[in-house]
């Protein structure tokens, strides 16, 4: 299944999520390349580390992603979001109800959504204002060794669920973002199955050279 040609309320092309690296100078010049390559969001997740040197290091983050014209997107925290004023927040399914982040978040941010591989859990995000569905893991995962595994045809039903909530196809739709395991090598199957966005955190910013992996990857999404 080839990407609709609506276009999407979350950018298509690579979405790189980053490491837990506290050192902020290295992470920010990692972005910078990144962004050069044509990296389209970034995802801030970071799960350790005292709280104040965490939310300074979101906040130079924001800025960088602001010069760039990246989409800022805070993991986990609706409050963080609105305190860094991102650009959205992306939630797991502990993270909080979606619709309450909606209201939240008003309509003019991001809320991403994890399905894991239960097209269910999508439906019900997309019934509440999500503006991206996220499956995975497509592939083995370093960050999470344990994660549930989802195939290529998640992608595609993902692709259908978007579609049919959106019958007109007048305005932009949600996306379908892709997560788990993928590199520049393995990620062309996902794209051709209709992934919209691939999320990509050690298969970016581990790479030797960041930006022409991203690159790498923004050329799959170019050429479709």
């Amino acid at each position: 299944m080839k990407n609709s040609s609506c276009s999407t309320r979350f950018p298509r092309g690579l979405y790189g999520i980053t490491p837990d690296w506290h050192d902020t100078d290295r992470l920010l010049a990692a972005v910078e390349r990144a962004a050069q390559g044509g990296m389209s969001a970034l995802q801030w997740r970071r799960k350790t580390g005292d709280p104040a040197d965490r939310l300074a290091q979101a906040a130079s983050l924001r800025d960088l992603c602001r010069a760039l014209g990246v989409v800022f997107i805070v993991n986990d925290s609706v409050e963080t979001a609105l305190r860094l004023d991102a650009d959205g927040v992306h939630l797991g399914r502990d993270d909080g109800p979606l619709h309450l982040a909606r209201r939240a978040l008003g309509p003019g941010r991001i809320l991403g959504a994890s399905c894991y591989n239960q097209p269910e859990l999508a439906v019900q995000a997309l019934r509440d204002g999500a503006d991206y569905v996220a499956f995975g893991a497509v592939y083995p995962s370093q960050i999470k060794p344990d994660a549930v595994h989802a195939t290529l045809d998640h992608i595609r039903a993902g692709q259908g669920l978007v579609v049919q909530a959106d019958e007109s196809m007048q305005t932009p739709r949600a996306a379908v973002v892709a997560i788990g395991g993928i590199t520049a090598e393995n990620a062309g199957p996902v794209v051709d199955a209709g992934a919209d966005s691939l999320a990509v955190i050690s298969g970016l910013f581990e790479a030797p050279d960041i930006r022409a992996t991203a690159a790498r990857f923004s050329a799959l999404f170019n050429a479709g």
